[in-house]
Parts: C-alpha cells; structure tokens; sequence
C-alpha cells in the first residue's frame, strides 16, 4: 500500500465530472431562474445556510416536489427548537417516490445469501403497495396509527413503507436480528396497530427462526390488531397472523393508489436512538423534512440520476435504510442485499456490486477493514469501472481504508464519507463532487446545514476541535420524541449546552479549505492531563497495526486515584498480546498522537460491545469500569452482542479492590 499522509490528495474531479454534475446543473439553474451566481461550491453553501428560506425553496422547485399545496412561506419560524417549515403545504412522501415511475429501469434489485439477483419493475412494486394499502384500509389503519415492522432488507419493507406513508400512517422498522426486548423496547414506546414480520431470516448461511419471538412481540405489544407475515423460512404458517403471498393472490385486479395529503411535519416514520443507557429514544421525522432533504442530500450530494443503481449495506434497524429508501426520489434503482457481507466469502459484495451494475456503493469503515485484512484486492476479480462514487458512514474513515480504495477499486470515483445520524435522517457533513479528496478528511458541510466546530464559548473554530454544532435549522430535526409532553427530552438531548443551538455530541475540526474531521463522541472523549483527544484518533493508530482487528479505548476517574486509561483490542486469528505487540502499539500511539495517550494497559478480548445499529459501546464500558451497576449503565437489549460486557463486569471487580 501507498504511503499515504492524513491530508494528501487522493482525487480530483476531471472537467468532465464537474461539468455532469447535478451540482453544476443546479448552480446553474439557480443563476437561470433566481439570477444567482456562485463561484464555487464554499460561496453556494454560504447562501444556503443563510438565506434558508430562499434555499429550500429552489430545493423543492429544482428537485420538483410534487405536492397538492406548497404555499407562498418556506419558513414561518426559524428558532430551534420549534422551526415551522412551509406551514401551507400538503403533500405525501410516497407519491413523490412514486413519481419517478418508469419502464427504463427496474425499482429495485434484491439479491439474499440463496437466491439469484431479481429486478422488480416500477409496476410490480406500484401494484403490491396498491394491493397492501387496500389491505390496511380494510383493517382500519388510518391517518396518524402506527405500522411496524420486523422485516430484514427485503424488497417487501420497503413496499409495506410505501403504502404505510401513503396513508398518512407512521412507520417503523427493527431488524429481525434484534432480540425481544430490543424489539419491545422501541415499538411498546409507539403503540402500534399492525405489525408485520418474518418467520426467521438467514445470515451467514444459518437460518434463525423467530416464531417464538414474533409470538412475544404480540403478547407485548396490547395495542396490535393484526400480524402479517412475510414467509422468508416458510417452515408453516405462524398463529394469528395472515400471510403476504395469500394476500396478494386473492386481489385480481390492481385497486387505485391514493396519496394522503398531509401537513409538512405530519409523521412520516419513527426511529430511535441506540439506547445505550436507557430506552430508545422514539425520534418522529416528517413527511416534507425527510423528503426535501434525502431529495438535496442524494440528488446534488451523492450526485444519484436516473438510471443509476444506490447501494447500501444496511438493516431496516439502522437510518441507513431509510436513507436507501429516499435514493428512489431520485429516480435511480435501489439495490438491496439481505445477509452477511462474508457470506460465503468476504468478496460477496463486490461480486454483487459487478453483478447489479451498481454505481454507487454504501458501506462502513468496519467492512474496509475487513478487506483490508483479508488482503483482498477486488478489483482483481471484478470489473468495477461502472463505480462512480462509494460512501462510507458509521465511524470515521481512516487513512489506510482511503487508500485501500483507491488502490484496489479503481482511480477515478467520488469517496464520500459521511457523518449525519438517526437524529436527522441524513449526512450533514459529507460528498461534493466538485472538491478534491483528501485521505482521512470529509469534504465539507452539506447545503443547508450551517455545521461548525464550537468552543466551551460558543464560538465557532476553524483548525481546533470543538463540538459539532448546527447553528441554523434543518427540515429533517425531527418533529418530535414521540410522547414527550413540553418537548422536555427533545430540548435535553440536542439543546441544553448551547440554547438555540443544536449540539450533536461529535467532536470536529474543520480545517482552512473547509473540509472536516470528526473525531469521535465528545462524551467519550479522552482528556489525557489536559490533552483532549478523539477515540477515533486512537482507533485508526491502533487499528492500522498488523494484526489489530478491532479496539475500544476509555479513560477512567477514579476516587482518590490517577486517571486510568485501559486499551482492548482483539487480534486476527493465531495472535496473542505479546510484549512485543504491547510495545508496538505503545510506540505506534506515542510517535503518532501523543505520549499522554499511551494506555495505562492493554487488554486482549474476544468481543467488543456493540450496539444495534454498530456503534461502539464506549460510554457504558466505561460506566460499567467505574463501577456503576450494569442495569443503569448498559441496555443489554440494545446490544447486538450482550454476553461481551461480562469480561468488563469481571474486569471491574478487580478494579474497585
């Protein structure tokens, strides 16, 4: 591999690239019909993030929103929290979706761990949500009740999306790899009427049935009327339920889709925080905030036209999938995959990313990784020219996974990591297809997201870390916390550090030419006798020593002690923690960051915690260390792997001698 430096360019756009760009098309439409010039990209966000009104309203009209009712006022209201949107209009996501129906391109692409690649047309899925809304109206769901679904990344999830919000109805989603009480945890919070689920699903050539489960959930959840199954297992029908395909065959004739028109900030569907410490927190979206926005963030951000094929390695428990819901506003095909991305080997994906003419590919740094160790060098076995842009969210992008990219994809596409978050919906700092790339660095702030870099005074910074803050409102801040009475939660979580303003949690640095870092939560931040540093600062040292597969770092206060700061990494397959490999990754973090961040010790674990949807489990680790009771510091039904958090329970006996 290149021996590449944080900061080194990586990419620049040709002229060709730049002149195709829907960014271009959109600067020039502006200069057009609004008599707006913009030099580069840095002047047209700085008109976005102060003439807010001006600019979601050329979003709606450029990306044609299609709407009963738009009126003359884009914002009534721009306080935080509380701002009004386009208080007049009315209109329905799923119509929009609908929309962009056509006979060029199918919808969707599916591929599972047994099956072969399948194109479903525009019509075919135009008919099954047609089918599915008769359905609900008969069982009496209507505007404003809850569907929910326990369904993996299946092509039925999103048509049972579709015809929930063309209802008015809310939706909600959790990945059937989610046990019980992970489940029950977010959908009791809603109170939902209908629930639809799978028998089981297969990951990693293992079926998993989830009877039992699907049975708890409806004794858990009194407020359900009906069960709809999805039969991925078919292993018979599950008990109180009805059936997808019997549903469809009794229904001859395809029945008229309708699209309720509804208020702007009416509930489109609700996701949830990890619930690390407590329950999930239910975060309601609106109907116009998600569309407005997954309409500029995938049109003019991840440059999606017509034609194009959207992928990302997603779960229906993760904003990711609604996320890939929302490529289908812009006319592209949405590709699905449901399994493991190893299975049967770690080149599955690029295999399907050859196969499925994808041109653009979603994935996690923990994937890149996983490659990277592996040695594998796709582009070796697969022709992936058709690749024009790969996004990568979940964590920040080390250096080393930048260039892996670029050397074993190809030379000549857009890399766009993406930082945002289930709170909006979206990326607010990410892609431009007119900057350069540079290795570690995300290129910069999104349109209409005013995100800078604050300090404990509340002014912003450039070239210092401080707290990511969004110092203007976005349409997609969420509506609400679902039964959250005076919006005390809501105002707790995003607002109490600086009124007015929304804290995100992140620390980041942005940097003269505009591009930024984020270096991880600011609530898990290392503070080293002064010396404040990111965890992910940590983990891409750490992680780029032969032979590290994954580590989590945090720093303890101890009563009437020194701070103690203790490292867990997990080795490939045949390593053990030696005093050779202690001394490497000591010296690694010494000459790199800094000697203050040289860990008190190292351990070597099996596991790292996790959560549902990915994240490292710093905070409740840490918790957990300093000697809280597990119950209060860790939801272990938010946990993708609860039975690891025994070895720091074990860990914290010793400390408290």
């Amino acid at each position: 591999m290149r021996d590449v430096q944080a900061g080194d360019l990586l990419w620049r756009p040709s002229a060709e690239v730049v002149e195709n760009a829907n960014l271009t098309r959109f600067m020039r439409w502006l200069a057009a019909e609004w008599n707006l010039d913009f030099a580069d990209y840095d002047a047209l966000w700085r008109w976005s993030v102060t003439e807010l009104g001006e600019f979601w309203q050329a979003i709606w009209d450029f990306c044609g929103v299609q709407a009963s009712q738009r009126g003359g006022m884009a914002l009534a209201d721009d306080q935080m929290p509380g701002a009004v949107w386009f208080p007049e209009a009315r209109l329905n996501h799923a119509e929009n979706i609908f929309a962009q129906m056509t006979d060029a391109y199918p919808a969707l692409l599916y591929e599972d761990e047994v099956g072969p690649l399948v194109e479903m047309s525009w019509a075919e899925v135009y008919r099954q949500t047609a089918v599915l809304q008769h359905h609900f109206k008969q069982l009496g769901i209507t505007q404003g009740d809850r569907v929910v679904a326990y369904l993996p990344n299946i092509p039925e999830a999103i048509i049972a999306c579709l015809a929930t919000v063309s209802l008015g109805a809310i939706w909600s989603s959790a990945s059937p790899d989610f046990g019980s009480k992970a489940v029950l945890d977010r959908f009791a919070q809603i109170e939902p009427k209908l629930l639809i689920t799978v028998d089981g699903y297969r990951y990693n050539g293992k079926p998993f049935g989830r009877r039992d489960i699907v049975t708890q959930l409806q004794a858990g959840l009194p407020t359900l009327v009906h069960t709809l199954t999805v039969p991925l297992l078919d292993d018979g029908p599950l008990p109180n339920t009805f059936s997808w395909p019997e549903l469809l065959a009794n229904v001859n004739d395809t029945p008229e889709l309708t699209f309720a028109q509804v208020p702007f900030d009416h509930p489109l569907w609700i996701l949830y925080s990890s619930g690390t410490t407590g329950l999930p927190k239910p975060i309601v979206h609106g109907h116009g905030g998600n569309l407005l926005e997954h309409k500029k963030a995938i049109m003019l951000h991840n440059d999606i036209r017509p034609g194009d094929r959207f992928f990302w390695y997603t779960s229906t428990g993760w904003m990711m999938w609604n996320y890939l819901v929302g490529s289908l506003l812009s006319g592209s095909t949405a590709v699905l995959y449901n399994g493991s991305p190893s299975h049967p080997t770690l080149d599955r994906l690029w295999d399907l990313a050859e196969r499925s003419g994808m041109t653009y590919f979603g994935l996690s740094p923990a994937f890149v990784a996983a490659c990277m160790n592996a040695g594998l060098q796709p582009n070796q076995q697969h022709d992936l020219s058709q690749l024009r842009g790969i996004g990568s969210t979940g964590a920040p992008l080390p250096v080393a996974a930048f260039t892996w990219l670029y050397d074993n994809v190809h030379d000549d596409f857009a890399l766009e990591s993406l930082s945002g978050g289930t709170d909006l919906c979206t990326a607010f700092v990410g892609g431009c297809r007119l900057k350069p790339v540079y290795a570690g660095e995300i290129q910069g702030a999104s349109l209409g997201a005013k995100v800078q870099a604050w300090d404990n005074d509340g002014e912003p910074v450039v070239g210092e870390v401080g707290e990511l803050v969004i110092a203007a409102p976005m349409p997609s801040m969420p509506v609400k916390f679902w039964n959250d009475p005076g919006n005390e939660r809501y105002k707790e979580s995003y607002f109490e550090m600086f009124p007015g303003v929304w804290r995100h949690g992140d620390w980041i640095k942005f940097n003269e030419r505009g591009g930024c870092v984020i270096y991880g939560r600011s609530d898990a931040t290392i503070n080293r006798k002064g010396i404040r540093m990111g965890t992910s600062e940590i983990y891409a040292c750490v992680e780029a020593i032969d032979g590290v597969l994954d580590s989590l770092v945090v720093d303890l206060e101890l009563l009437d002690r020194d701070s103690f700061m203790p490292l867990f990494v997990i080795l490939a397959e045949g390593r053990t923690l030696d005093d050779a490999l202690r001394q490497e990754i000591n010296q690694a973090l010494r000459t790199q960051l800094s000697p203050r961040h040289v860990p008190d010790a190292i351990y070597q674990v099996q596991e790292l915690p996790y959560t549902l949807s990915g994240k490292k489990l710093e905070i409740p680790v840490r918790r957990i260390l300093l000697g809280h009771p597990v119950e209060k510091a860790a939801n272990l039904g938010a946990m993708r792997n609860p039975e690891s958090i025994n070895f720091f329970i074990e860990l914290a006996q010793t400390f408290m001698r």
